[in-house]
């Protein structure tokens, strides 16, 4: 059974071997599989209630999927079908978003507010959706209010085909590490702390898979490992605001994989990991047989938080050594880390041909963006903003009023210019939407004037992230981006008083989400969208408006426009 579980084994076979595997995986999981003539789908039902929680030792209202904190790992396959219909048993709205997967041509199951509207309290919803030509390591969490601080979130891998090599050896397991933040006030309580206005502050302390060792002997191992082997471990930060510093007791880790792309096989001792963000690395068990701790500390915080989980190795005799790895000091270290990043170019990707094949340093930039963001209070309660507009949600989702036509009746596009106002210290009120161009290749720069680091995800894309530094951008800076091997990925991190750069190609039609990592700036305002429409209005570019799909706002009762016909 256990040489069955391991879905990420790669040995070569026939294709009817191929399906025999994964088809003994999903019924050991727990899912349905249902083979078509084209590729696989996975079922999966989720109940989404309240439960009690405590990753800190104190009883918190937290939220639960089929009874589990963290929520259930998603084991899936490059272009697997997954199908995950969900059940929202809470007294208010609910909504999870996919965070990493692409959702080619098929923004309607982000599953965000500008495209979804939220599911209602005792009512269901059915996301479709497929990891077309994509691997690695993400995670699933809410975006409805500040549910995603007690949960809702879980794993989400998505493996290579067998018959696509990739760069290293088989491990002996592949575990999933999910370490975050956490208020032991609760959601509801962390919401109203914001509605008047005021800041969350800094958190209570931190958990790894939603537990913390106490370090009395009796924990429970969080992952087991022979001696000898090597074993792949997918670290992922869902927290809501602090970037986390891991590492493993007396064992150094390899990179093997960060957020969708295989890297150069660098070893680190302990890795930054920023809201948002997942890395995969291999730890192979060449210490003496016994326990050993996980460590996750918090990064750029006037006060350090630790917490520890067990790794036990089978057969094992005596506990875990009481003297922690220290954890690095501050950003320079981190931004120093982030320049050893590099994307893997010989290896291949979700389809067989060399990942370094897309020559993006060669392509001509037809628009660049530089988005500031600020704090600022707004009749006397704190906003965060870009370029000078802070966010509102609207009653109507965005994606829902573009397709039906009623746009100009729910926002304006571009309603922050591309560059900073000279006086960024003035904030409106507004959604924002950027009106992209179809396959235009853009170069967006983060810009952070604060004291606090920032962290940035966008929706339905990969970017190659080509430049950070300190201080303020300017153009001669573009000699210094990586424009040959910048690891393709989705979320950056902008340390204080510096800026980050990316560049993408915006191919992927859709009305796509821009968010700070950093919930309570999330939540209070620092996110836009970007419309991507295809002037054909053609099926080849973008999927019509799924049966079944939830409407509210003003679209709610309209009659559906016509589909794309080709």
């Amino acid at each position: 059974m256990e040489e069955w579980k391991r879905g990420f084994r790669r040995k070569k076979g026939s294709e009817m071997a191929r399906v025999l595997l994964i088809a003994m995986l999903f019924l050991w999981a727990g899912s349905i599989l249902m083979v078509q003539g084209g590729d696989p789908t996975l079922f999966f039902e989720w109940n989404v209630t309240y439960g009690t929680i405590a990753p800190l030792g104190v009883p918190v209202k937290g939220i639960l999927i089929n009874g589990q904190f963290p929520g259930p790992n998603i084991n899936s396959t490059t272009n697997n079908n997954i199908v995950i219909n969900v059940f929202n048993n809470l007294d208010e709205p609910f909504l999870a978003t996919w965070n990493g997967v692409q959702h080619r041509k098929n923004s309607w199951q982000d599953g965000v507010l500008g495209t979804n509207c939220p599911i209602p309290p005792g009512k269901n919803f059915t996301y479709k959706f497929q990891v077309k030509d994509q691997i690695g390591s993400y995670m699933y969490y809410p975006v409805t209010a500040m549910h995603k601080a007690v949960g809702g979130f879980g794993g989400l891998r998505v493996n290579s085909r067998l018959l696509i090599p990739v760069p290293y050896a088989d491990p002996a397991d592949d575990y999933t590490l999910l370490v975050g933040d956490f208020f032991n006030k609760g959601h509801t309580s962390l919401k109203k702390i914001l509605d008047s206005g005021r800041n969350l502050g800094r958190c209570d302390g931190v958990h790894l898979n939603g537990k913390v060792a106490k370090g009395d002997g009796k924990d429970e191992p969080l992952f087991t490992m022979e001696a000898g082997k090597t074993y792949k471990y997918r670290i992922c930060n869902t927290g809501i605001k602090t970037s986390l510093n891991v590492r493993f007791q007396g064992h150094t880790m390899k990179l093997v994989e960060m957020e969708g792309s295989h890297t150069m096989q660098n070893d680190y001792d302990s890795l930054d990991v920023h809201v948002g963000q997942c890395f995969s690395v291999l730890v192979t068990a060449n210490q003496e047989p016994r326990d050993y701790y996980v460590v996750a500390s918090t990064r750029f915080t006037k006060r350090e938080v630790t917490a520890t989980g067990i790794i036990r190795y089978k057969n094992g005799k005596g506990a875990a050594s009481s003297e922690l790895p220290p954890p690095p000091v501050g950003w320079a270290w981190s931004l120093n880390q982030f320049r050893t990043f590099r994307w893997n170019l010989t290896s291949n990707a979700a389809r067989p041909n060399p990942q370094g094949s897309y020559k993006y340093g060669s392509i001509n930039i037809t628009r660049t963006i530089r988005l500031a963001n600020t704090a600022q209070r707004v009749d006397g309660k704190l906003r965060y903003a870009l370029n000078g507009v802070s966010y509102v949600e609207p009653t109507t989702p965005l994606k829902l009023a573009e397709y039906y036509g009623v746009a100009d009746k729910v926002f304006k596009y571009d309603t922050i210019p591309d560059e900073p106002p000279s006086d960024n210290t003035k904030v409106t009120l507004a959604p924002i939407v950027l009106n992209m161009t179809h396959r235009n290749f853009v170069e967006i720069i983060f810009e952070n004037h604060e004291t606090a680091i920032q962290s940035y995800h966008l929706s339905g894309y990969s970017f190659f992230a080509v430049g950070m530094d300190v201080g303020k951008w300017s153009p001669e800076k573009r000699m210094n981006y990586n424009l040959l091997d910048a690891v393709s990925r989705h979320t950056i991190q902008v340390f204080p008083n510096s800026w980050s750069a990316i560049l993408l190609t915006f191919d992927n039609c859709g009305m796509w989400n821009l968010r700070s990592e950093i919930w309570d700036r999330h939540y209070l305002g620092q996110q836009l969208y970007a419309s991507v429409i295809s002037p054909n209005r053609s099926l080849k570019d973008e999927y019509n408006l799924p049966e079944g799909v939830l409407t509210c706002g003003i679209v709610q009762g309209m009659p559906r426009p016509p589909p794309f016909s080709s």
